[in-house]
């Protein structure tokens, strides 16, 4: 092989890991990521919803999310921000390679939705 990585008599080059250099992926490509991962895992919302967007904070590796979303009222407020949690964590690890030590869920609206044949508002 010579000095700059070719192959020498016909052999194939193989460059040492340190030498290829490295792929940096954008904290927003990261983020468009995150938020369809929460798109997946928060299921079918009200047609007023705005679907959820993410923002992301690479750091050595590491992508440290905040998801924002509305949700339909009344639902299991905990448990679906939890598999948004869970969904974001292994869609963005899968498809990027980084680890998510943190996802942050915040719920920006709540909208009421009633079951058929019931009114909104109170009972007198």
């Amino acid at each position: 092989m010579d000095e700059g990585g070719a192959a020498v008599g016909g052999r194939p080059s193989v460059v040492a890991a340190g030498a290829r250099g490295a792929t940096r992926i954008a904290d927003r490509v990261v983020a468009k990521i995150a938020a369809q991962a929460a798109r997946e895992a928060v299921g079918p919302l009200p047609s007023d919803a705005a679907g959820p967007h993410a923002t992301v904070v690479v750091h050595h590796e590491s992508a440290h999310v905040r998801v924002h979303l509305e949700l339909d009222y009344p639902t299991d407020i905990g448990g679906r921000c939890h598999r948004v949690r869970r969904h974001v964590t292994e869609r963005v690890g899968a498809l990027v390679g980084m680890e998510v030590p943190e996802v942050a869920v915040q719920v920006e609206r709540l909208h009421l939705t009633a079951a058929p044949g019931v009114a909104h508002g109170r009972a007198r």
